[in-house]
């Protein structure tokens, strides 16, 4: 057997070196943290620090074994794997850091329900079971002037459900420029087949007339799709079909119609920049027998997916068997509510942050990007204020561009930046453009500059963040 050389020595005493956990607890730059967290989320901070410095030994990064290192994965591990972030890419419902924020009021309901118990499905006045939907039908209706009104967990699910309660071994036309992809890969086409409908493709990605519809009609028709194009645009040579058009066809033809209308702003937003959207109730008032719209997006509002039309097909759909596999719980329920009463107040662009970043004028950006610009030079570091365009975001408005303003910080390499960033706490998330990172006022708060100058020269100094 030949001889141990000298490097595989020097891991092997290494690794010898390394304490227990037992040992380790009972450390003096250790015991004291057992004061702070609990002994389990401490034992797993200690295999942590262990199997980090294992590996760095096999790794041929030989060092002593540091104690002090238990500590920094403590914090780690003790850290919510979802947690807040600063979002100052511009882009307002960004999908990825969670769309729209909630308005003040729909956090303080959402406490108010969440720490005790609540009337979810309990009518209060009669003392008998009631319906999870009834808190939020009246206002639905009131707002769209629909018949009635039904909430799931998302627009892909009340899509889902809305084919495959009313279509379910059917066929359903639509336009071939309609059949859209959503975020995550996830197409019109594929959650059709999974709702056990047949789909009938009409006109092509440019031009779909009417008579493209009523050509494609059979016995075996169960519905007229039409969805709207919210995450994408095509222009040019086009043409489409109107709401009012294909509701006359399908009364004509005893076909109903569902409008898909994703984005769903219940009333107009007016912007610099902003496109026109459809609201909900023109859908409605052109004869729309369903019509399905996100939560989470133009209406400002929690994750759901809202269906409000006729009564009769609210009914039916609110007796399917999926309706209780994508049903809403109690938070949504209340953020919802009161969500929607912001509406009914007349103080929708004031009260729910979405809308009201998305209608800030540009004089008041330019102020915000120099409330942070000054912040950063108080931090000593170098920056220059850029106007840019933000983005609405969530598959809404693609081609809306609302003028804003970023400040740019001069002189630090960009990518290692945003990771230090990300990596912090609170995480910031900005966007990189020609090698510096851009951070766009629009959705940062007055606060929100404070804190993201401090971060910014922290990791520049390379003080802990």
């Amino acid at each position: 057997m030949g001889a141990t050389s000298p490097e595989t020595g020097r891991r092997q005493a290494l690794l010898r070196a390394l304490p227990s956990i037992d040992e380790l607890l009972l450390h003096e730059q250790v015991a004291p943290l057992g004061a702070t967290v609990s002994r389990p989320l401490l034992v797993e901070a200690c295999r942590s620090a262990v199997q980090h410095a294992r590996e760095q030994i096999l790794a041929g990064q030989h060092a002593d074994f540091d104690p002090s290192s238990v500590s920094r994965f403590l914090s780690t591990l003790a850290r919510p794997n979802l947690r807040p972030v600063i979002n100052a890419t511009g882009v307002v419902l960004h999908t990825n850091l969670g769309r729209a924020p909630l308005s003040a009021r729909a956090v303080e309901r959402i406490a108010e329900v969440a720490r005790g118990y609540c009337n979810l499905e309990l009518d209060l006045d009669e003392g008998e079971r009631g319906s999870r939907y009834a808190h939020v039908v009246e206002l639905l209706c009131r707002l769209t002037g629909a018949e009635s009104a039904l909430v799931v967990n998302n627009c892909a699910a009340a899509t889902l459900l809305t084919l495959g309660a009313l279509a379910q071994g059917k066929e359903v036309i639509v336009s071939r420029g309609e059949l859209v992809e959503i975020g995550g890969g996830f197409r019109v086409p594929d959650v059709m087949r999974q709702s056990g409908c047949t789909l009938v493709e009409v006109g092509t990605t440019n031009r779909t007339r009417v008579a493209d519809y009523d050509a494609a009609v059979t016995p075996d028709t169960g519905l007229l799709l039409k969805v709207h194009q919210s995450n994408f645009a095509v222009v040019g040579f086009t043409e489409a079909a109107t709401t009012s058009e294909l509701a006359a066809l399908g009364r004509a033809r005893g076909v109903p119609l569902f409008e898909d209308l994703g984005s769903g702003a219940l009333i107009p937003l007016h912007g610099e920049g902003l496109t026109t959207e459809p609201t909900v109730r023109t859908v409605i008032d052109a004869g729309a027998d369903v019509v399905a719209f996100s939560g989470d997006k133009l209406l400002g509002g929690p994750q759901a997916g809202v269906l409000v039309g006729r009564r009769a097909i609210i009914e039916k759909l609110a007796k399917h068997p999926l309706t209780r596999a994508v049903r809403i719980d109690k938070l949504t329920v209340a953020a919802l509510e009161a969500t929607l009463e912001h509406y009914r107040d007349g103080l929708a662009d004031t009260e729910i942050p979405a809308r009201a970043m998305l209608t800030t004028p540009a004089p008041l950006l330019e102020a915000r990007a120099k409330v942070l610009s000054a912040a950063f030079t108080r931090e000593q570091l170098q920056c220059r204020i850029v106007p840019t365009t933000s983005r609405v975001g969530g598959g809404s408005m693609p081609l809306a561009a609302p003028p804003s303003f970023a400040v740019a910080v001069v002189g630090v390499p960009a990518v290692a930046l945003h990771d230090a960033l990300r990596a912090g706490t609170p995480a910031v998330v900005a966007r990189i453009c020609d090698d510096e990172l851009w951070f766009d006022v629009r959705c940062l708060t007055e606060a929100d500059c404070h804190v993201v100058a401090s971060r910014v020269a922290a990791v520049v100094r390379g003080a802990p963040c």
